[in-house]
């Protein structure tokens, strides 16, 4: 296949679902009901957006799931399909709603029955550039990734992957579709290849700040402009969202590595927790790691539930700031409500009790300015897509970051950094 065919297949298959939604805008066809496959923004997005690396986007795509128009159609239902689940009333959009920037809004994701789980769901935006899937990286491809939810109990809840198949595989419209696509009936490794294709169509670019990036200097503010300058010096944010502490990214915004950044350690009695992990969970049992993160406390273990070594404790994967003022709440857990609320968290350099914590995490002694730089900054992130969300989501927290504000400590900010307690034998 010629290295052009690959993108060119990627936009032809746009190119024909964006034909459809036109067709149907002109004959009065309805929109379908909220989170649906019909939804403009379930859409595949358009591969000509400002700043979209288009060298990473091919490389993206793995040479044995290539991307077909008719694949990436077949992946899109699947991903609203809610006879994946065990009870029929759960899809993979229901935390990855697109009318929520493929998210759900909650500080942890709810499964069937009203199971509440322990992780924030994060957004599969740009998620075909990540090195590895989930908080923790269990699951490296987003074909393996797509797996996990539809056995989780906490989740989809079908007690193996085959089970789910067989709610689909008695529909004449998926039967002919998993033989037009693969030239077989339904079954587990082609849906989750039809998933992940779908899944690797949500690009998302178009922000200000590519287009500040592309040359236009009045793209964004200056108050953005100083949180940029902010980001890469004194707030230290190129420590993980850069690909090197001296080479800034301006395409995904992450070192693709863990960090222990000081969430959940003083809520969770970790040196039990890894305890417990030891004895009772083997690195490569992948399905008992799912059930723990999604589960149990032991999610708080984060990577060390993968790696079992020490330094991983209670470390997640740096995500991807695009977009980030339209995917909260924020962090692995969900806990913090604003941009605000985050930026507090780093500038007091949180930690105190917490052996494990990253180097780079300090007290930073930013102003109240700063912050607010640090913020225009991130807000310019936002792609045109979800420019009208992002607007309502700056009015709403900037209105809460006046008046509640749990994480600010001025004094911590602008004090020394403390010093690192000895890690538990």
């Amino acid at each position: 296949m010629k290295s052009v065919s690959i993108l060119g297949v990627i936009v032809a298959g746009i190119a024909t679902l964006i034909a459809g939604c036109d067709r149907s805008a002109k004959t009065g066809s309805p929109k379908g009901p909220p989170n649906s496959e019909a939804d403009p923004l379930a859409q595949p997005k358009s591969l000509q957006q400002v700043g979209l690396p288009v060298e990473a986007t091919r490389a993206a795509i793995p040479a044995d799931n290539l991307q077909t128009p008719e694949k990436i159609s077949l992946g899109q239902k699947l991903f609203f399909e809610r006879r994946l689940s065990a009870d029929g009333t759960v899809s993979c959009s229901t935390c990855h709603n697109p009318e929520l920037a493929f998210t759900d809004r909650k500080s942890t994701s709810v499964g069937i029955k009203g199971r509440v789980g322990q992780r924030n769901a994060p957004t599969i935006l740009n998620a075909l550039y990540n090195k590895t899937q989930f908080w923790d990286g269990r699951a490296k491809t987003l074909e393996e990734q797509a797996g996990f939810p539809i056995v989780n109990p906490s989740e989809m809840g079908h007690p193996n992957l085959d089970a789910a198949v067989a709610q689909i595989a008695s529909v004449e419209e998926y039967q002919q579709a998993f033989q037009r696509v693969f030239g077989r009936p339904p079954n587990g490794p082609d849906l989750l290849r039809a998933i992940a294709s779908y899944e690797r169509t949500q690009v998302s670019f178009d922000s200000p700040f590519d287009r500040f990036i592309a040359g236009d200097n009045n793209a964004i503010d200056t108050s953005a402009k100083r949180g940029w300058e902010l980001f890469n010096t004194q707030a230290r944010c190129n420590k993980c969202h850069a690909l090197t502490d001296t080479q800034p990214d301006v395409t995904v915004f992450t070192d693709n590595d863990f960090h222990n950044i000081g969430i959940g350690i003083i809520r969770h009695n970790v040196v039990a927790l890894a305890g417990q992990a030891e004895k009772l969970i083997n690195s490569v049992d992948t399905a008992a790691i799912d059930r723990a993160a999604i589960q149990h406390d032991m999610s708080v273990l984060g990577r060390f539930l993968i790696t079992k070594q020490e330094k991983d404790t209670a470390s997640f994967k740096t995500p991807d700031v695009r977009n980030v003022l339209v995917t909260g709440p924020y962090f692995h857990d969900g806990s913090q409500d604003t941009l605000w609320d985050v930026m507090d968290h780093y500038n007091k350099g949180d930690g105190l009790h917490n052996p494990w914590l990253d180097e780079d995490i300090q007290p930073l002694a930013l102003t109240e300015s700063d912050i607010d730089d640090l913020v225009a900054f991130l807000v310019s992130l936002t792609s045109a897509t979800y420019k009208e969300q992002g607007a309502a989501e700056l009015a709403r927290q900037r209105a809460l970051s006046r008046t509640n504000r749990p994480q600010r400590d001025t004094a911590r900010a602008f004090g020394p950094k403390p010093p690192r307690p000895a890690q538990p034998k």
